[in-house]
């Protein structure tokens, strides 16, 4: 699973309310917002954009400079993707190409709504996805490249159903527990089984939220043989049971 794919289905830019946004002095947005920048120059944290980039915000990050840009604010949908949206920065550039501020101009001048949402949606994942191969990130995100952590990441995102030890992940690894354990508390913050069950529990607050699959289903789907287990480590993890998470993620997810 990997996790811009995740980000994408979890954040659509539908009534994202993509326009023309003129900056002059400071402009602040809510959510996560994308800035594609067809001319001048804002500043952004501690990162600069320039006509024919984009830049991403989240949080209330002030955008100062003199630019116009076309715009979307989303609002992330979804328990995988706001870990997504954890590890990003405040602000990054994901630097364009010749032609790429009129392509940018192009998506604010009209058209079917749906067209620009769309071409919104495309032009944020591959921002991301420029962003991450060039600096990487901090915490689970980064540690996606590391030769000895990498490997684990991608199995336990690829296969949350499977009865995973630290000896089997080891293994994915091709080095010795210690070291796994070691290695992945160091790049990720966490041990490695405490970030498989956060993993397991954000996936299944979305699998309740998203159907009406029974909890014992969505147990099966996340690696849990009993619904008892299950529901015990979901409440432990989210503060709540996985019947409440229905009502109660379906707002927030």
């Amino acid at each position: 699973m990997e996790p811009f794919d995740e980000l994408l289905r979890g954040m659509r830019a539908d009534g994202a309310g993509v326009r023309r946004t003129e900056v002059s002095g400071s402009e602040v947005f809510g959510g996560l917002t994308l800035c594609a920048v067809t001319a001048g120059e804002v500043r952004a944290a501690d990162v600069v954009a320039r006509a024919g980039d984009v830049l991403v915000v989240q949080g209330s990050v002030a955008v100062l400079g003199d630019a116009t840009m076309i715009s979307g604010t989303y609002d992330v949908m979804g328990s995988v993707a706001r870990k997504l949206t954890e590890v990003l920065p405040a602000a990054l550039v994901a630097p364009g190409e010749g032609g790429c501020a009129e392509f940018y101009d192009s998506i604010g001048t009209g058209g079917p709504a749906v067209v620009a949402d769309r071409l919104l949606d495309w032009l944020m994942v591959c921002s991301l996805k420029e962003w991450f191969d060039r600096e990487h990130g901090d915490g689970w995100l980064g540690a996606q490249a590391d030769a000895v952590v990498g490997p684990v990441l991608k199995a336990m995102h690829a296969h949350p159903e499977r009865p995973w030890t630290l000896a089997l992940l080891a293994r994915e690894a091709g080095v010795a527990r210690t070291t796994l354990a070691s290695r992945f508390a160091k790049l990720v913050g966490v041990p490695p089984l405490t970030y498989l069950t956060e993993w397991r529990m954000a996936l299944a607050a979305d699998l309740l939220a998203e159907s009406s699959a029974t909890v014992a289903s969505v147990a099966r789907k996340v690696g849990y043989a009993d619904a008892f287990g299950f529901s015990a480590a979901f409440k432990r993890v989210h503060g709540f049971s996985p019947s409440e998470c229905r009502s109660r993620c379906a707002v927030s997810a």
